[in-house]
């Protein structure tokens, strides 16, 4: 079907590696051209060896299953004549330990805000179904075991 990359590059850039005092900020690029900062999270590595500046993994987590989510709501949206003006989340990831005592993105909860324009606009029944609908054809939410919830 298609592949998808993303080239990850990192250097060393402290003398005591092996005692773990180390930046670990790295850069992703992917094949559009796009560069972005990339760090662990200050709260599993504490600064001055992450950047809370840049992005870190579980934020993109969260933020590749909120955008697969909304990319799929807007495509089922428009198949069945609504108009969307404006499509808004603020999606919170949380972080458990598993039952082997592993932290995990163990829940997604997004909270969309939309804005309908046009003279159909759906009732609340149909927008819980396009929302489970969207999560049904999502290909990231299809591609993991983190429980993703719509808030409402």
């Amino acid at each position: 079907m298609s592949e998808h990359k993303a080239s990850i590059s990192w250097k060393r850039n402290g003398p005591d590696f092996v005692k773990g005092k180390y930046s670990r900020e790295h850069t992703w690029s992917f094949d559009g051209g796009v560069t972005v900062p990339a760090s662990p999270s200050p709260s599993v590595v504490p600064a001055p060896w992450s950047n809370a500046a840049n992005v870190d993994p579980e934020e993109a987590f969260v933020a590749s299953i909120s955008s697969c989510h909304m990319l799929t709501y807007l495509w089922l949206a428009s198949k069945q004549g609504f108009e969307i003006e404006s499509y808004e989340d603020t999606a919170v990831g949380a972080m458990t330990k598993n039952e082997r005592g592993v932290p995990w993105v163990s829940s997604v909860t997004l909270n969309p805000k939309i804005i309908y324009g046009g003279s159909k606009k759906p009732s609340e029944e149909e927008i819980e179904h396009l929302h489970h609908d969207a999560h049904a054809q999502c290909f990231i939410s299809n591609s993991v075991k983190t429980n993703v919830l719509v808030a409402s």
